[in-house]
């Protein structure tokens, strides 16, 4: 005897049989889905990503490229959260991977261009400034790959869990 054989009421059994069929049906239908991938837009993700973009909008606002550099190492921490939430959910993919080494090529340049600029006691040191704005500029590529794995869906059909 099936859930819906049994479920008879005296206002019409075709009826009533055909209610409980759909109702069991539909909780069945809902109730048989993987819930193990996570949201679409990895939420943590966008959570590391907002501290991430703003500091990097509001800093280096007016100063000068000795005195950027330390928003810029301030920068590296957030990006290593958001790093860890990429890893969290496996979204690594070579856009990424790519934008990380763009960022640590021209921190290497940026560190080497501020020590040059201290032996020469220069706040306004000109490859300073460019290694600085290559910095940012490269956070900004990173940013962008991270918002495109944050907003990218799920892998396979969004019912595997990642």
């Amino acid at each position: 005897m099936t859930a819906c054989s049994t479920a008879r009421v005296s206002a019409g059994p075709g009826r009533v049989r055909a209610v409980a069929c759909a109702a069991v049906l539909v909780a069945l239908a809902t109730g048989c889905r993987t819930d193990t991938a996570p949201a679409w837009g990895y939420p943590e993700l966008g959570a590391a990503l907002g501290p991430l973009s703003r500091a990097l909008d509001e800093g280096c606002a007016g100063q000068a490229s000795a005195s950027c550099s330390d928003d810029l190492d301030r920068l590296d921490a957030l990006a290593e959260r958001a790093f860890a939430e990429v890893l969290d959910h496996r979204l690594l993919d070579e856009a990424y991977l790519a934008a990380r080494s763009e960022v640590d090529r021209a921190r290497r340049l940026r560190l080497a261009a501020a020590a040059r600029a201290r032996s020469t006691r220069d706040p306004h040191d000109l490859p300073l400034g460019r290694a600085v704005a290559a910095e940012r500029l490269a956070y900004r590529h990173l940013l962008a790959a991270l918002e495109r794995l944050r907003t990218a869906p799920p892998p396979g059909d969004g019912t595997n869990p990642v």
